[in-house]
């Protein structure tokens, strides 16, 4: 059974950072690329990030390059997004994802920017 636990959300002020972490179980982890995406209410989820399969490099949308770093553990299941200079756009709740592997998403993790 595929499972995405994401976790390391929180409220912080404009500037601050934040590491997120999902942790992926019952698939081939290093077989995937693996996605962040994040949400607003009311709005569809915006690919954020992505990270190869062997973790070699990232792709990301413009407003987060230089600011958010996407990253891979493949011993650990596990992705990250580090994200630094955070900005109230920002302020979503993000989720992970294993490219490809269907629409399998777990409960994300909230963050929240403001001052």
């Amino acid at each position: 059974q595929v499972q995405l636990v994401e976790s390391g959300g929180g409220s912080v002020q404009p500037g601050s950072s934040l590491r997120l972490t999902c942790v992926a179980s019952g698939f081939s982890f290093n077989s995937y690329v693996m996605d962040w995406y994040r949400q607003l209410p009311g709005k569809e989820r915006e690919l954020v990030a992505a990270v190869a399969r062997e973790g070699h490099g990232g792709t990301y949308i413009d407003s987060v390059k230089g600011r958010f770093t996407a990253s891979r553990d493949n011993g650990k299941m596990t992705v990250y997004l580090e994200m630094t200079n955070l900005q109230v756009d920002d302020s979503a709740v993000y989720f992970c994802k294993a490219r490809g592997i269907g629409a399998i998403w777990g409960r994300g993790t909230e963050v929240i920017v403001s001052s």
